[in-house]
């Protein structure tokens, strides 16, 4: 068979999951043969010679199993980032977590970042790579997400930016002066049923209690009481009020919310007076 044949044949399996099956069909050949797509494009009519290994891989993500898991990869702010089971997918919403980063960032010499909650690293990875003299701590409770997060650091070479910490929050984190906390944490409600492909990541990196914010709420609270300056989160669509009435808390100079790009709200930054130099 064709690799043109393989591709109609293999994507009629993979129709009620995903709205691009031919695309991922020819995403699995390539990762198969590990090659890029101008290759698969001048090679279309040529034999296929990996047919039972492509069945295998189809018969997998037929399941809902994630592409990423399967290719071990995934592309985040325009760059290839390693991905591994046991650590959350990157998402392309959290590009804009780092944008609203960057623009702080910009403005602080030689900034000290916190990120709590790294996973596989991509957000500590593209700081270091966008912001010039930037030191950060990247943090997380998953020894999976430790080993995956120093992977990515050193394939795009600024491993000596960043230093990573196994905590649960700020728990390992000695008394240190830092510009800004940065985080993507679980933020789903534990009753919330999960789609069928999210239901193969790690469910401690989505839950965030029964509520959905108490992790939230606790990283606001440390970030606060540790006077650092800024504040930037993932949240979920729904928990803007309830996180707009927690900030009446604090001395707080400002705060923003933003959306993500289906227009839901997805995250917000905070600006502390007391974290003010």
């Amino acid at each position: 068979m064709t690799i043109k044949d393989c591709i109609k044949n293999y994507s009629k399996q993979l129709r009620d999951i995903t709205h691009i099956p031919n695309k991922e069909v020819e995403i699995l050949i390539l990762h198969i043969l590990q090659k890029n797509v101008i290759w698969l494009h001048l090679h279309y009519n040529e034999e296929f010679k990996h047919e039972k290994e492509l069945e295998k891989l189809v018969k997998k993500r037929a399941t809902n199993y994630p592409m990423e898991y399967i290719t071990k990869k995934a592309s985040f702010y325009g760059e290839l980032f390693e991905v591994a089971t046991n650590v959350l997918i990157p998402r392309p919403e959290t590009e804009l977590l780092v944008e609203n980063a960057v623009e702080i960032l910009k403005d602080i010499k030689s900034p000290k970042v916190l990120e709590i909650g790294t996973g596989s690293g991509i957000i500590s990875v593209m700081l270091a790579k966008l912001v010039d003299n930037i030191k950060i701590i990247a943090v997380d409770i998953n020894d999976d997400a430790i080993i995956l997060a120093k992977k990515n650091a050193k394939k795009h070479e600024i491993e000596h930016k960043i230093e990573f910490i196994k905590s649960d929050l700020y728990e390992n984190i000695d008394e240190q002066i830092f510009d800004m906390t940065i985080s993507n944490p679980p933020y789903i409600a534990n009753s919330y049923k999960l789609p069928l492909n999210v239901e193969f990541e790690p469910r401690s990196a989505l839950f965030g209690g029964e509520v959905g914010d108490e992790i939230l709420k606790r990283i606001i609270d440390d970030t606060y009481n540790k006077k650092i300056r800024y504040l930037l989160c993932e949240m979920g669509y729904d928990q803007k009020k309830p996180l707009e009435e927690y900030f009446k808390n604090f001395d707080i100079q400002k705060y923003e919310f933003y959306k993500d790009y289906s227009n839901f709200d997805r995250g917000f930054s905070i600006k502390f007076i007391k974290g003010d130099k």
